[in-house]
This record gives structure tokens, sequence and C-alpha cells, in this order.
């Protein structure tokens, strides 16, 4: 396992919550076939798609700009050549830093096509306050 290819997964996590609220700046970092467990819904999402109604669906508004910030730490991370697996707590801050208390309990799978890793199944669990 190398320690550069943690350390590349590590950022390429972080970035992609700096880019909360930037839909096409986060969709970069997903596989177009992405699966998604989320926590709030009863059935797995498969695509972007089903993210973008996701996204839409839990105000049924267009979202609104984020008065919130993701924070993923405490990371564990394998890589096994093409694909990585990144387990992690995401964290919810308001803008100014101050935590929600919201928390998270994630796992991504990864894979790397062309020397670009991009997310192919996403699994998040809110963890009961």
């Amino acid at each position: 396992m190398s320690e550069n290819g943690q350390d590349a997964l590590r950022s390429f996590i972080k970035d992609l919550y700096a880019s909360y609220g930037d839909p096409e700046r986060f969709d970069a970092h997903l596989d177009p076939g992405i699966t998604i467990w989320e926590s709030d819904q009863t059935d797995m999402l498969v695509g972007v798609e089903a993210l973008d109604g996701l996204r839409g669906g839990r105000n049924g508004e267009t979202p609104a700009p984020p008065t919130v910030r993701p924070v993923p730490r405490g990371f564990v991370v394998d890589v096994y050549g093409d694909t990585g697996v990144v387990r992690y707590d995401l964290g919810v801050e308001q803008l100014t830093g101050e935590p929600t208390g919201d928390l998270f309990r994630v796992t991504d799978v990864l894979r790397s096509s062309d020397g670009h890793w991009r997310i192919v199944h996403h699994h998040a669990e809110q963890v009961a306050p």
C-alpha cells in the first residue's frame, strides 16, 4: 500500500468537500454510474442524475447556496492498485466554523482510470446526536 496513494485519496476527498455547493466541480469527483446509500433515503441511488434529484428533492426547490460546510476527518485509507477505499467521519460546520452537531460515517470506494480517481460507491450514515 502506497503512502502517496493514501495521501492522494485524502486530498481527493478534501477537495470533494471543498467543492460543496458547486455541483459541476463536485460531480467531477464522481463516476457517472455512482451508487449511493444515504441514511435518509430508502433506496439506493444510481447515477449522478439520481443525485441531482436528491439535491433538489429534499426541499422540492432549487438548492440555495450552502450555509454550512462538510469537514472530513479521521481518515482510514487503503489503496489496491486502481481501487481505493476511504473511510472517514464527516462533520458539518457553519461557515463561521462553529460545529452544527451533525456527524456522518462515510465509506467511499474509488477507481482510478486514465490517472483520475472517481468515486464509484458512496455510503453515508448519519450518527445520532
